[in-house]
């Protein structure tokens, strides 16, 4: 067994994060939108939206690196700004296990919402609640354990992420080789010993980041 860099995890746990975050945010909006209004091609956009879960995961990072790539509006103006190229960075890798753990949290979200008794939020209404107000104060919180179950799927399947991350940020030591990358490399390797160490602890830090969840989840609202 070769020497063990503990890199690749600690950029799993920071990339899982910061994509969980953004996931959180766009997921709960686009899953109160879905949930509580009707617009032309809503269908439309729910289906795209949920596309990360039946696309292969190298034909989704195949799009996403013809979208962020050098050539691309998004990948020029993020070079322009910030002097680099976005794709093979840990920012790619981010944008990567965010879009695919999206229709997790969005999916799970947007059930929670219907599912609850539109009497509370007309009662809230009744009693001045409009708008933003009614969704943070009544909706939402009412669809807390829902919406906290979405969110630790988004984590784990950003943590998990391999495909999609492997097509936008490439496999640099030191730079973009997330956890399980690096146990796809140890393997490439024959070095077992290594592989097995580091999907040991994946598996670990998943399973214990979702029992924490859940256990929030048991005392939420």
């Amino acid at each position: 067994m070769s020497h063990i860099d503990w890199f690749p995890l600690l950029l799993s746990l920071r990339v899982a994060a910061i994509a969980t975050l953004i996931t959180t945010v766009v997921g709960v909006a686009g899953a109160y939108v879905l949930a509580r209004f009707t617009f032309p091609g809503r269908g439309l956009l729910e289906a795209i939206a949920s596309l990360p879960i039946v696309l292969p995961p190298t034909v989704l990072g195949y799009y996403l690196l013809v979208s962020i790539g050098r050539n691309s509006p998004i990948g020029r103006g993020y070079e322009a700004l910030f002097g680099q190229q976005l794709v093979f960075t840990w920012q790619a890798a981010v944008i990567a296990a965010a879009i695919a753990s999206l229709p997790y949290c969005l999916r799970t979200a947007t059930a929670a919402i219907n599912a609850i008794d539109l009497g509370y939020e007309e009662a809230a209404r009744v009693a001045g609640l409009h708008g933003t107000r009614l969704a943070f104060v009544v909706t939402l919180p009412m669809a807390g354990r829902g919406i906290i179950a979405g969110i630790s799927l988004a984590f784990a399947r950003a943590l998990g992420d391999f495909g999609t991350t492997i097509m936008v940020a490439g496999n640099i030591p030191g730079r973009t080789q997330t956890m399980p990358i690096a146990v796809y490399d140890r393997v490439q390797a024959f070095d077992y010993a290594t592989a097995g160490v580091l999907a040991g602890v994946l598996a670990a830090v998943a399973i214990i980041v979702l029992l924490g969840v859940r256990r929030l989840e048991r005392t939420a609202l």
